[in-house]
């Protein structure tokens, strides 16, 4: 029993709990397990806000994108050890999704009961974003030029993409959904930040299936094709069946735009300020 006990305390040890202390990054029974959790978390926001009367419309998730930056910086601040453990411990992943998360749902269910629109819950990411920026800023910038550049690579692959759906149609369509190309845009940045930073300037992934493409064919550049090939089909999937569920459809949507605007965001940052 003792050994049970034992074989237990060190599978949880090595999995999930050494990747946090040590800030070493995805392994597959994490990944899977944060997949899984994901999927949980998100049908359960879908219940609440079914509950509370909220709707994920286009308007929502715009107003919710400040909270991705918000996040996505505090990771860095993390990275920048300018917290120390263990308050530090938080600002690593899984644990500060759900922090963020909660942050994020308190200011949503303020702003509605005090406004009842998503005004003042915009206002309330967009300075928690500032904040992070200028705390972050102040210890100065080494590559002031990485986020021009992602933002050019990623606009561009972007606006291309947006392009052919219009000269194809056929063979390459966008839904018509006003959130399609931001969530494009998002991953696009993604990619480029991947992409610059691998291959530019000598950093790593830490992403399992990631790590295995870029090893594969021997460029970041590869993230682009990848990324588009699964995005592409899964927004128009995701349109289609869920045209009598657009709370689902929402809540998808969103979750696709955290995917890519928060790595790009923490990627981004990290290069410009040399951490």
């Amino acid at each position: 029993m003792n050994s049970l006990s034992e074989q237990i305390v060190n599978f949880v040890q090595r999995y999930y709990v050494e990747p946090v202390i040590n800030d070493s990054g995805y392994n597959p029974v994490n990944t899977v397990t944060w997949a899984i959790v994901l999927g949980i978390f998100i049908f359960l926001i879908h219940r609440a806000f079914i509950r509370y009367g909220i709707g994920f419309s286009g308007r929502f998730i715009i107003a919710t994108a400040p909270y991705i930056i918000a996040g996505s910086s505090l990771r860095v601040v993390e990275d920048a050890e300018l917290i120390a453990p263990p308050i530090a411990y938080l600002l690593i992943t899984p644990l500060i999704y759900f922090l963020v998360a909660s942050v994020t749902l308190l200011a949503l269910f303020i702003s509605r009961k005090l406004t009842g629109g998503y005004r003042l819950y915009s206002a309330i990411g967009i300075s928690w974003s500032l904040l992070n920026l200028f705390v972050l800023i102040r210890g100065g910038v080494q590559n002031a030029w990485v986020p021009l550049a992602v933002i050019a690579l990623g606009s561009s692959i972007t606006g291309c993409v947006f392009l052919l759906s219009r000269i194809l149609p056929h063979r390459l369509s966008i839904p018509n959904s006003g959130c399609s190309l931001p969530v494009i845009l998002s991953h696009m940045l993604d990619a480029s930040s991947t992409y610059i930073g691998v291959d530019w300037l000598g950093y790593e992934e830490k992403h399992v299936v990631p790590t295995l493409l870029i090893h594969m064919m021997g460029s970041a550049a590869v993230m682009y094709p990848v990324k588009l090939v699964v995005l592409l089909p899964l927004l128009s999937i995701l349109d289609d069946s869920l045209r009598d569920d657009r709370d689902m459809w929402g809540i998808l949507v969103l979750t696709l735009l955290v995917l890519g605007l928060a790595p790009a965001t923490r990627n981004t940052l990290r290069m410009m300020l040399g951490i």
